[in-house]
């Protein structure tokens, strides 16, 4: 799929402008500026291109207010969520700022001479970012590719390419120079595929389904290009009988509703002990009917519409065949709208256990003992993220250990921190995105012996 594409607003399904999708031609053309652009930039002193993506991040933070209305309208996010990811990248550029005067090799000691590692920049990257959450995931890829060195073209999910796009504006306008980062606006099988089977685009930074993950890594595989998947989760919120039921019951809404659901981090499997379960419904139910579901512009919402009429269906088919327990409201009318939504009871088996629904659905189920919760949160194909509520740490540490899972948080639900490493166990991906160490997933080790 090439030429123009209709972009709609999710809460009013009314046309908000359109994108040209480019073709495999054009997409060669960017690889070609980006390919030509990688000397230049890779040469750039590393104080100054330290400088560089500080006035990227300072053009974002200027930009913060537009951007999150583009998000509102593209994406139906809610505005405070918005913000906050705009403000995420301005965050994850001020951060990796940091990383060309910081990245260095080693001296090894060796006979007859010296031995030396420098850490080399690949080349062109190729990141493709999902529809769910267009900037910061953009954001991840880029800034740590930029600050070592690498030049990128990013290619936007073809529902949400607003934000990237003004992004790329931004950053001409920070000094970044023409080439170093493009936005590439595609369908996945056109332009996506382009990317990875291009033989000058040398990593693939992929967020989304494990499907396509797959077909991606196979991709890469052909060329041994290097390759970091992001991909799907079923994650596990884990609440044992000694936890602030009160405080667990009141959040996990947030934990698994957020951005409609529509996150790979979503909390979508409660796992309560079966002692308390029935305390902790009752606690549940009203928090998930007062959960606010509306207009995403208004500053009160705390839940949009999904992104579109296709994937609204999608979610809406798991809830044919299975108990409800109690869900909360959603708007009538115009708009992709599925009322946040329990299931149960529930069995382990139940396709709206083990599927990664990708929307504002939850399914709980009651768990005996330690080991007995430890086993309902590993019996997944996913290991991305996970909640544990206990007041007992060593329980916390024993949990934590047993649960095979790329990040979790003890009576919290956050997942995600540019400080910290983030990534999965088995199929919900593969590499780390974001900490002090994602700069060198873009760098390759070069080793020199100068014999003396």
């Amino acid at each position: 799929m090439t030429g123009e594409f209709d972009l709609i607003d999710p809460s009013t399904e009314k046309p908000i402008g359109s994108v040209h999708l480019a073709s495999v031609e054009e997409t060669d053309e960017a690889i070609a500026r980006a390919k030509a652009a990688a000397p230049s930039w890779a040469a750039v002193a590393p104080g100054d291109r330290a400088r560089l993506l500080r006035r990227f991040a300072d053009a974002v933070d200027a930009d913060i207010d537009y951007l999150a209305d583009l998000e509102v309208r593209n994406a139906g996010h809610t505005i405070g969520n918005a913000r906050w990811e705009a403000g995420n990248v301005r965050d994850v550029l001020n951060y990796y700022s940091a990383a060309p005067e910081r990245l260095s090799g080693r001296q090894i000691p060796v006979p007859g001479g010296i031995d030396v590692t420098f850490k080399e920049p690949l080349g062109v990257v190729g990141v493709i970012a999902p529809w769910n959450f267009p900037m910061p995931i953009a954001g991840w890829g880029v800034a740590p590719a930029l600050a070592a060195g690498n030049t990128v073209v990013l290619k936007p999910a073809e529902l949400t390419p607003l934000t990237a796009l003004r992004l790329g504006e931004l950053a001409l306008q920070a000094g970044i120079p023409e080439g170093v980062f493009q936005v590439v606006p595609g369908a996945g099988p056109v332009t996506g595929a382009r990317l990875v089977s291009h033989p000058d685009v040398r990593k693939i930074v992929f967020t989304g389904s494990t499907a396509v993950g797959k077909t991606i890594l196979r991709g890469c595989a052909e060329q041994v290009k290097r390759v970091t998947l992001e991909l799907g989760g079923k994650n596990a919120n884990i609440v044992f009988a000694d936890a602030d039921l009160e405080r667990a019951a009141a959040t996990a809404p947030d934990g698994v509703f957020d951005n409609s659901g529509q996150d790979c981090c979503s909390r979508s499997r409660i796992l309560v002990q079966r002692s308390v379960y029935d305390r902790f419904m009752e606690l549940l139910e009203p928090a998930v009917q007062a959960y606010r579901v509306g207009a995403p512009a208004d500053p009160d919402t705390q839940m949009g519409p999904l992104v579109s009429a296709g994937h609204r269906d999608k979610v809406v088919s798991y809830l044919d065949d299975v108990p409800i327990a109690f869900a909360g409201s959603a708007p009538s009318g115009a708009g992709y709208w599925v009322p946040p939504t329990v299931l149960a009871p529930i069995e382990t088996a139940a396709r709206q256990w083990r599927d990664e629904i990708f929307g504002p659905v939850v399914a709980v189920v009651p768990f005996d003992d330690e080991a007995d919760a430890i086993r309902l949160a590993n019996d997944t194909e996913y290991g991305l993220s996970g909640s544990i509520w206990t007041r007992d740490l060593g329980r916390a540490i024993r949990v934590s250990r047993g649960v095979q899972s790329g990040n979790l948080s003890v009576n919290s639900h956050s997942s995600v921190r540019y400080w910290t490493p983030f990534g999965g166990f088995k199929q919900s991906g593969l590499g780390r995105e974001l900490g002090p160490d994602a700069v060198d997933a873009f760098t390759e080790v070069k080793n020199v012996f100068i014999a003396t």
